[in-house]
C-alpha cells in the first residue's frame, strides 16, 4: 500500500544540525519517506560518523560542511549543493544550541552565541535555499521552534525568548513566501531525549517533575517528530503555512 500524499520521493532534504540528536532522526526519517538527504554540520567528523550510521542503515546521504551562523559560508554551500547534487525541495532548519543559567548571571557572550545559532541561522540558511526555491515557485521549509516557544522555565529565559522569535520568524517567512509556492511552517518539540536535554535526562528529580507535569507521563523520543516533519514537507500539507505545529505531550495545554 502506497501513500502519495506523504511520499518525498525525489525531492531533496537538507537539513541542518544533523550530526546527532533531532536532527539526525528527522533526516534519517524523511530519507525513509523516499527523500534523498544532505546532512549538516560543522564538526567534520560527527557529520561523517552520522552519514555511516545512516549508510548502515541503508540511506546514501550527502554531507555539506558548513557554518550556520556564517551567511557567506551558507551562500556558497547552498550554491554548491544545487550546483552538485541538484535542487534543495526541503529544507529543515534545526541547528540550535542552548545554556542554562539564572538570567541575572547570564553571560553576554552566550546570548550572542544563541542569537546567531537559533535566530540569525535562520535567516542565512532560510533566505539562501528560498531563492533558489522562488524562482523555481515551490518548496518547503520546517523551522525547528520549541515548546518554549509559548511556555518558560527559569534558567533559560534567552532560549525562550529565540524560540518564540523561531516562531514569529516563520510566520514572516510564511507571509512573505507563500505568493512563491514556498511553504513555511514550524515544528515545536516539547521534552525530548537528546544530547542537548543529556542533563536533564539525566537528573531524576526533573524527569520525575517532567513525567508528572506532561499529560502523555513520559520524555518524548525523537523518532516521534518523524511524522510531522514528513507531513509538513509532503503534498499532504499542501495548504498549511505559517503553521507552528507542537508535538510536546500535551504539555503545553495542560496546567
Amino acid at each position: 500500500m502506497s501513500f502519495p500524499l506523504f511520499d518525498l520521493a525525489g525531492r531533496r532534504a537538507l537539513v541542518t544540525g544533523s550530526g546527532q540528536g533531532i536532527g539526525y532522526a528527522l533526516a534519517r526519517g524523511l530519507a525513509q519517506h523516499g527523500a534523498r538527504v544532505v546532512i549538516n554540520g560543522r564538526n567534520s567528523e560527527r557529520t561523517q560518523q552520522a552519514a555511516t550510521r545512516l549508510k548502515a542503515d541503508g540511506i546514501d546521504a550527502a554531507i555539506s560542511i558548513f557554518d550556520v551562523t556564517d551567511p557567506f559560508a551558507v551562500a556558497a554551500a547552498v550554491d554548491e549543493i544545487e550546483a552538485g547534487q541538484g535542487p534543495i525541495d526541503i529544507l529543515i532548519n534545526n541547528a540550535g544550541m542552548q545554556f542554562r543559567t539564572p538570567l541575572e548571571d547570564f553571560p553576554h557572550s552566550e546570548w550572542e552565541k544563541l542569537i546567531q545559532t537559533n535566530i540569525s541561522s535562520l535567516f542565512y540558511v532560510g533566505q539562501a535555499v528560498a531563492r533558489k526555491m522562488i524562482a523555481r515557485q515551490q518548496g518547503a521549509i520546517i523551522n525547528m521552534a520549541s515548546v518554549q516557544s509559548a511556555l518558560a522555565r527559569p534558567g533559560i529565559a534567552p532560549y525562550t525568548a529565540t524560540k518564540g522569535a523561531v516562531r514569529n520568524f516563520t510566520s514572516g517567512m510564511a507571509t512573505d513566501w507563500a505568493r512563491h509556492g514556498l511553504r513555511v511552517n514550524a515544528i515545536a518539540p516539547g521534552y525530548f531525549k537528546t544530547p542537548l536535554n543529556e542533563a536533564l535526562v539525566n537528573d531524576a528529580e526533573f524527569s520525575a517533575w517532567l513525567e508528572k507535569r506532561t499529560p502523555a507521563g513520559r520524555w518524548g523520543n525523537v523518532d516521534e517528530l518523524v511524522g510531522a516533519a514528513v507531513f509538513l514537507s509532503s503534498d499532504a500539507a499542501s495548504f498549511v503555512n505559517g503553521h507552528t505545529l507542537f508535538v510536546d505531550g500535551g504539555i503545553s495545554v495542560s496546567l
